[in-house]
This record gives structure tokens, C-alpha cells and sequence, in this order.
């Protein structure tokens, strides 16, 4: 059964006229008779009942109309929608995801976007800092997140964030030597982080910076674990505040007060992708969720 011959069958059941219908439907009368005819053969029953003052629905008629409307009813809207659509951004976007998608404010960002493009496909891959930033520099990755410096040229990237970052040792550490003096923070095992982390360069710097080079006694990429293996006693290790207070709040970890990085958390996307519309919309939808200056932001997404 099509549409259109739905459309015949409401529209004569509310005229209760033929001729009337085939007006408003802008067809023949024979042509409507034609389509009410095709429904009831496929129905297998009558819907109307024919008289010299013109037609009325049958008991069946009756039963389907309702359902007949809805019909029409939903695929009105399905048109209304699929125009309102039109001319909207549709595409694909790869994102590079990292560190926690509370701290990435991933949920409220996608949330809008989703909301303003919904053609708009968004695939959300995960990794660790280092990759996400590499993945985007070959283009395999249209932007991501990364945590660190920007060092390459064919990058852009627009700062949303500085994050704290703290040393932190296990529980009664502090009381084994005077750890404010660096040299003794020296003699301690730390936990390391994997060479495709950010925070990997970053910890080498701190290092450097206190002229200090501990063994590391295990390597990982993931805070949580990093913050697990210092509180059961594995070493010390350079890891983000808001991940360590909480911990530190349950005595399973100690913040040591001296030593203070910072790390400066990027949304970073290829520089020959400035000026696509899928580049722009992502910025766009990005400002009001990190409270950036939308021009600034747009103007990056623009050249």
C-alpha cells in the first residue's frame, strides 16, 4: 500500500465526497476512485459506502482511518525533518581522546554538537597522549586531545587548560628522609610512564630541573594505575593533582609540598584542516564548553 493511496483514502473520508477529494488531492475523480479501489482490494474488505449524496466509511473504514492518519501524520514529519536537515553540516569527524572524559568535558561537548549537526558522525577514539598527538600530525585523526607541548609545525592547537601536577609518594615515605631536598627525592624508585605519555617528558624535565635521576622500578600509562602502584608501596611518581588529592584525602597517597609542573592540556587538529566546515563546527561547539573567547577560537578554525 502506498502513501498516496492513503492520502486518497483520509482525504474522501473527510470530504465524504468524491469529487471534493479529487480537488484537494489534484487528480481526476477517476483517478481517486482508482486509489480507494486498490485499497480495499488490499484490505480485502470495503471502507466506504457509496449513496447519491456521496460516501461514507464502513465499520472497517472507521477502524482504519485512525491508523491510516497516523500514518500520514508520521511520514509528514519525517518530511518536515529530512527539510529541515537540508543544507546542514554532515561528515565525519576521527577524535583523538585521552586522559578522562570528565576532564575533556567530552560529554557536554559531543552532547551539542550531536544537538546542532545531527548528520554529523563523531567517532571517538582512545589513546595515550603521545599517539593521539602523532595520529593527528599524519592526519589519521582529524583532532584530538594532548597534554603537553605542541612541538610539531603542521599542528595547531588551542589551549583549554593548565593542569596542576604534584609528586606523590606512598603513605609514611615523608618520614623516611627529608624529601624537600631533592637530592634524597633522588634516591627514592619511582613509578615511570610510558614513553608515548606526555607526562613522560614532562617527568625527564622535572628531573632534570632537580638534578636528580631515580631508578624507575615499573613503567605504565595510566593514571590510575600509576596512583595504585604508589599507594601500595611501588615508589614515588610525578602524577596530576586532581587524580592525587582524592587518594592523599584517604591517606593512601602523600602529596610532597615542594615540588609544583604544570602541564598544558591542547585541542590539537591537523593545520591543513583549518577552514573545513567539520573543523570549524568543532571549535565552534568547543569555546562555550571550556568558557574560551568563541572569535579567538574561531578565528583559529578559520586561518
Amino acid at each position: 500500500m502506498e502513501i498516496y493511496q492513503l492520502r486518497a483514502f483520509v482525504t474522501v473520508a473527510q470530504q465524504g465526497h468524491l469529487t471534493q477529494a479529487a480537488e484537494l488531492l489534484h487528480l481526476s475523480q477517476p483517478a481517486v476512485t482508482a486509489q480507494i479501489k486498490a485499497v480495499e482490494e488490499e484490505v480485502g474488505m470495503p471502507l466506504f459506502e457509496r449513496s447519491a449524496g456521496g460516501v461514507t466509511l464502513t465499520r472497517a473504514g472507521q477502524e482504519l482511518l485512525p491508523r491510516a492518519q497516523a500514518i500520514l501524520g508520521a511520514a509528514r514529519e519525517l518530511l518536515n525533518h529530512a527539510r529541515g536537515l537540508k543544507g546542514q553540516l554532515s561528515g565525519r569527524a576521527q577524535i583523538g581522546v585521552t586522559l578522562t572524559p570528565e576532564l575533556l568535558r567530552i560529554g557536554p561537548w559531543v552532547a551539542a554538537l550531536s544537538e546542532r549537526y545531527p548528520l554529523l558522525e563523531l567517532r571517538l577514539q582512545h589513546g595515550v597522549t603521545g599517539d593521539v598527538l602523532n595520529l593527528v600530525r599524519k592526519k589519521e585523526l582529524d583532532c584530538g586531545f594532548y597534554l603537553g607541548k605542541n612541538p610539531y609545525v603542521n599542528v595547531n592547537a588551542v589551549s583549554l587548560a593548565e593542569l596542576p601536577l604534584c609528586v606523590v609518594v606512598p603513605p609514611g615515605w615523608e618520614a623516611r628522609a627529608d624529601l624537600g631536598q631533592p637530592k634524597e627525592l633522588g634516591r627514592l624508585p619511582w613509578v615511570g610512564v610510558s614513553q608515548f605519555s606526555s607526562l613522560s617528558k614532562i617527568t625527564a624535565e622535572l628531573w632534570r630541573e632537580l638534578n636528580i635521576s631515580p631508578k624507575k622500578v615499573a613503567e605504565c600509562d595510566h593514571l590510575s594505575t600509576m596512583l595504585e602502584l604508589v599507594a601500595a608501596g611501588v615508589g614515588a611518581a610525578l602524577a596530576r593533582r586532581d587524580g592525587a588529592e582524592p587518594l592523599a584525602a584517604q591517606g593512601r597517597v602523600t602529596i610532597l609540598p615542594d615540588y609544583h609542573k604544570s602541564a598544558e592540556l591542547l585541542f590539537v587538529y591537523p593545520s591543513e584542516r583549518v577552514g573545513e566546515p567539520v573543523l570549524s563546527a568543532l571549535l565552534a561547539e568547543l569555546a562555550p564548553v571550556w568558557g574560551l573567547d568563541p572569535d579567538t577560537v574561531a578565528r583559529a578554525g578559520a586561518g
